[in-house]
């Protein structure tokens, strides 16, 4: 704990743009070009741009804190003297609640309006900076490197990222000239933070110095180091096709691609086990997911199998531009159903996984090359399978292969159940022989470069790199490192897990997804191709990345385990832990540490000198390695504390620490917002001394990874803000503590309304104010005195959310209160009019009065909610003499289902005029109906996208002015 000490609350506490943060989140997920994760793949690497911003807010003071001198700003306090006008009728116009009680909010002052004034100005510096083109833009950078230094007094604090997996959070402080500092306890992952932080600034600006470069007059930041990458790679692949050029033979164009000799883009091969029927045993049959090679319109191609029983022989014809039933047999390959089940193409009979097992383990599962991908002339060309093709392949011996085991954790692994048990497995011959060959030359090429770096004129100083060393061979060390991680790529795809993807005609690469699943066909690239998975494109995403660098001061990326590490003086902790147990960090990194480890490990032998990535510290609630679920769970949770703990004893008072939590969606669906991993991981966060005072939710997926931003689903990641806990935090009863819930929630949430927080996000969202509530105090106690688990305070939580959004349902006409009632009760189905009547009469009005509005349907003794596309199409609310909220909600959406973001739907919003509030009310409600309540995941959708885009709306209704006469409306543009 900490004595009480004064601090001034950060930006971060209060507010944040969150809608510019996501879209610039999830947008960055389509960059690929020049992007810092195309250097190493690395799993659930936080956007950037949230990382930026979240920094940023961290840093810079709320204006909360000087909004009195703001007013001696003539212009601020001009508007701040306006706004506060308007604030306070709004203020007074307060309406009751269902319960009758009136919101407790603050009456607004003059420096309230000011803070706001000068907010939205650090708004628009955070929308400019989470730009993806600005990542390099001085101008925009600079200008909030001077907001930091202000709130900082030009003494900027140490990041620090104790977790710090794919270096995204230690870059972004270095891009924002903070001093910055990472660690992890994976070898793969400090190689990666060390990549991106600590060796760029060592030779920021220099010359490249490979022989016969072009003459250029300056090397901004790592642009000559990027150069001589570059460079080396190319020497490289030209000596590798030198040694093993001859296994990569090109193919014999047939007649339609026009003849010749064409380079080959991959090879693509189907596993074979012997058949189970007894007549053909002797025969290897196919065990093929998908004979598809194209789905391109008028390009489509297949594998067609051609079977002489008589013969016992299978062989492989191309197909082209057939039916829609021949492709879709092809589509199947030789799959019988899910998971591991095939048929015997030979025999017809059932290929069971258990068959496949037991080949695999007792070594009769092979291979045969069913088809041939080669550079035609304008476009793929598919071929027939060559047996001189399969012979090349099959004769390369290599003299090395990885031997390290995978883990015996089918979640994450498949292959070893088929008797794949060593990460070497995983690869061809031809493909260890390559990899082998490309190892063995990074070294070559590192002796290579120091001797042209001391021709150049580097000093010849023997100081290595890891030592700090800044001569001929440091840089020489510093080159291979980024040729190893080009080595590194290519292992990812040229492995025998790779696919081709038919859609798009490329190969996916080994981690698709955050494991190693088992393929049945799959696709070796060439890697002295110009296409999909060749050697020079797995250098140029390094080299790419290295170019794009903002290389501020000097990084620092160390290996240390987070529950011990030593902080900086005066460290702001930012940081991305592993999440309970949803990626297998040690495990899966392997892969790549296998290829790293005899590439690197004379230029970082101390982290490359282990057998494997560690894995008995990793925490990661893993039940294989502990025994058990609960002895995992226990595992992390203890685990964690420590390290958060850690965190919380040595960081600065002076600013609050933020940690990323990720939600898997199988998390969300089942368990909600107080799934065990989320209440295990608040649980450590509040035992290890922190209060929480915010969460943020961060959208940072595309919408073909999970449901996108404006749909029905959680946000897929929150920032958790922390504060240290005061040391005279007071012990609570459970009664006491409901009661400060429903004093201090209702006004949060209003507040993140009014931000126009997505209804999806509100759980989350609101989970900040509530925890805020529970953790500052050192403990609620139940009635027998047993302290309150996190898991039941997120429950009570969740309650008061429910409680409130049901309230806002005081707040309406007449006739919408009805209608939010009866959809609650019966949804879009018919219900009796005797219930309706009652329902009517509770609120003063009657059934005919609902009809009149528009909102329901009454005959032959039934009701009914009327279904959107029921509405008349002539509406207007100008001209609406029984206008109600219902109304317009649902015409607004309906229009906003139509057309988006739109002239006409930013119109009709105008026309909704002064109900526009009570609309954006009465969606968080119906959302919160259809989703928790109805269940009905369509209608709860329609609702949240409005919200979602209520913002962008607001904006463009503002701007259209509705002029006198005949009261036509336009958009000024």
């Amino acid at each position: 704990m900490t004595s009480n000490y004064k601090y001034k609350k950060k930006l971060i506490e209060v507010a944040i743009p969150l809608e510019a943060i996501n879209a610039a989140s999830v947008r960055e997920k389509s960059i690929r070009h020049g992007h810092p994760s195309t250097l190493h793949l690395w799993w659930a690497r936080r956007p950037l741009a949230a990382c930026r911003a979240v920094l940023f807010a961290q840093l810079v003071d709320d204006p909360s804190g000087y909004a009195d001198k703001l007013l001696d700003d003539p212009k601020i306090r001009k508007q701040a003297e306006a706004d506060l006008v308007v604030r306070l009728k709004a203020w007074r116009d307060r309406k009751v609640d269902a319960q009758g009680n009136v919101p407790e909010t603050p009456e607004p002052t003059l420096e309230d309006c000011a803070a706001d004034i000068e907010r939205r100005r650090l708004f628009e510096i955070i929308e400019e900076l989470v730009i993806w083109e600005n990542s390099t833009n001085e101008e925009v950078l600079e200008r909030a490197r001077a907001e930091i230094r202000r709130s900082c007094g030009g003494e900027l604090p140490p990041i620090y990222d104790p977790f710090s997996g794919g270096g995204s959070i230690p870059l972004e402080a270095q891009r924002l000239g903070l001093p910055a500092y990472g660690s992890d306890l994976n070898p793969v992952a400090v190689m990666i933070g060390k990549a991106m932080i600590e060796i760029p600034p060592k030779f920021k600006d220099m010359p490249p110095t490979h022989p016969g470069i072009k003459d250029r007059s300056f090397y901004r930041n790592a642009e000559g180091l990027a150069e001589d990458v570059k460079y080396y790679g190319e020497w490289m692949r030209e000596k590798a096709w030198e040694r093993i050029g001859h296994l990569y033979p090109k193919a014999d164009l047939s007649k339609e691609y026009g003849g010749g000799k064409a380079t080959v883009i991959a090879w693509i091969w189907a596993r074979t086990v012997p058949s189970p029927d007894p007549a053909f045993s002797d025969v290897q049959v196919p065990i093929a997911s998908s004979f598809l090679l194209s789905l391109k319109a008028g390009k489509e191609a297949w594998v067609e199998p051609i079977v002489d029983r008589q013969a016992k022989t299978i062989t492989y014809l191309i197909r082209q531009k057939g039916t829609k039933a021949e492709i879709a047999n092809a589509k199947d390959g030789t799959k019988a159903g899910r998971g591991a089940n095939f048929r015997c193409i030979m025999s017809d009979t059932a290929i069971t996984p258990k068959h496949i097992t037991s080949a695999g383990k007792a070594g009769r599962m092979g291979q045969t090359l069913i088809a041939i991908v080669a550079e035609g002339k304008g476009g793929r060309a598919y071929l027939a399978p060559s047996a001189q093709h399969e012979v090349v392949a099959l004769s390369a011996k290599p003299i090395w292969k990885p031997e390290q085991k995978q883990p015996e954790n089918p979640r994450w692994f498949s292959p070893p159940a088929y008797g794949m048990e060593t990460f070497g497995d995983l690869f061809t011959d031809r493909q260890l022989v390559a990899l082998n060959t490309f190892s063995d030359l990074v070294h070559e090429a590192r002796a290579q470069i120091e001797a042209d770096a001391l021709t150049a004129g580097h000093l010849p100083d023997l100081t290595p790199l890891r030592d700090g060393g800044k001569g001929a061979k440091a840089y020489a060390e510093a080159v291979s490192v980024y040729l190893a991680f080009g080595l590194s790529k290519a292992a990812d795809y040229h492995s025998s897990i790779t696919t081709w993807h038919s859609s798009r005609e490329i190969i996916r690469n080994t981690f698709g997804r955050q494991a190693l699943p088992m393929t049945w066909d799959f696709s070796e690239a060439n890697f002295f191709s110009t296409s999909t998975g060749h050697w020079k494109n797995c250098v140029e995403w390094g080299v790419k990345t290295l170019g794009a660098l903002v290389t501020g001061g000097l990084g620092t990326e160390v290996q240390s385990d987070a529950q011990t590490v030593e902080y900086p003086n005066q460290t702001v902790i930012s940081t991305d832990p592993p999440y309970y147990d949803n990626i297998g960090y040690a495990d899966l990194s392997d892969f790549f540490f296998c290829w790293m480890k005899p590439a690197i490990r004379p230029v970082y032998p101390d982290l490359f000198g282990v057998l494997a990535t560690p894995k008995t510290e990793e925490l990661v609630a893993t039940p294989y390695r502990h025994g058990g679920k609960d002895a995992a769970e226990a595992f992390f949770l203890d685990g964690m504390r420590k390290a958060i703990a850690n965190m919380a004893m040595q960081s600065s008072d002076l600013f609050p620490t933020t940690i990323y939590y990720a939600f898997k969606q199988s998390e969300i669906d089942q368990e909600g917002i107080s799934s065990t991993g989320w209440a295990t991981f608040l649980q450590a966060v509040v035992e290890a001394g922190y209060a929480v005072v915010g969460t943020w939710p961060l959208r940072t997926e595309m919408a073909n990874r999970m449901i996108a931003s404006g749909t029905n689903a959680l946000a897929n990641s929150v920032v958790l803000v922390c504060r240290k806990k005061e040391a005279t935090a007071e012990v609570i009863t459970r009664a006491e503590f409901i009661r400060a819930l429903k004093r201090e929630l209702p006004p949060a949430i209003a507040e993140l309304q009014a931000a126009n927080i997505a209804p999806a996000d509100m759980p989350q969202s609101a989970i900040g104010p509530g925890m805020g509530v529970f953790s500052r105090y050192k403990a609620v106690l139940e009635s027998d005195d047993s302290p309150m688990s996190v898991k039941a305070a997120l429950q009570l939580i969740n309650r008061e959310l429910d409680e409130y959004l049901g309230g806002i349902q005081g707040e309406f006409d007449g006739d919408t209160r009805f209608g939010i009632t009866w959809f609650e009760q019966h949804g879009m189905a018919k219900g009796d009019y005797g219930a309706a009547d009652n329902l009517a009469r509770a609120r003063g009005i009657s059934v005919e009065s609902v009809k009149h509005a528009g909102i329901i349907e009454s005959a032959a003794g039934k009701v009914r909610i009327l279904a959107r596309d029921e509405l008349d199409d002539d509406w207007k609310p100008e001209s609406d003499g029984h206008l109600t909220v219902w109304e317009c909600l649902q015409h607004l959406v309906r229009k906003h289902e139509k057309d988006g973001i739109s002239h006409d739907t930013a119109v009709l919003l105008k026309k909704v005029g002064t109900k526009a509030e009570a609309v954006k009310d009465l969606a968080y409600c119906l959302y919160d109906i259809s989703a928790n309540k109805r269940k009905d995941a369509k209608e709860a959708t329609a609702y949240n996208a409005l919200i979602a885009d209520w913002t962008e709306l607001t904006r463009q209704a503002a701007a259209i002015h509705d002029t006198s006469g005949d009261r036509q409306i336009r958009l000024d543009i």
